[in-house]
């Protein structure tokens, strides 16, 4: 069992940054390839960008590819999502989300935390 836990959401001006965090429960924390996910009202929840188990491998959403960057501590149980030239299409509430299989962009993922709100102002 994997508990999930986000933060540093908030509310922040076009071309700003935030960076998200995702704190992790479990000795197991390092086998889990982690994902980041976003979902804005009235919309389907949106793959944003995951990580290997080890941090090898990385893969991104379109909208979000050369803005922003998922990476992984697992000493820390923790992984992170910076996110750099915000716009307000970025506006969503953020999802992290751990799974024993391989990197995919699909919902499958086995745990989630609860989400944290980013808004983007114009």
């Amino acid at each position: 069992q994997v508990q999930l836990v986000e933060s540093g959401g908030g509310l922040v001006q076009a071309g700003g940054s935030l960076r998200l965090s995702c704190a992790a429960s479990g000795r197991t924390f390092s086998i889990y390839t982690m994902g980041w996910f976003r979902q804005a009202p009235g919309k389907e929840r949106e793959f944003v960008a995951a990580i290997s188990w080890n941090g090898g491998s990385t893969r991104y959403g379109d909208s979000v590819k050369g803005r922003f960057t998922i990476s992984k501590h697992n000493a820390k149980n923790t992984v992170y999502l910076q996110m750099n030239s915000l716009e307000p299409e970025d506006t969503a509430v953020y999802y992290c989300a751990a799974r024993r299989a391989g990197i995919t962009a699909t919902t499958e993922y086995d745990y989630w935390g609860q989400g944290t709100q980013v808004t983007v102002s114009s």
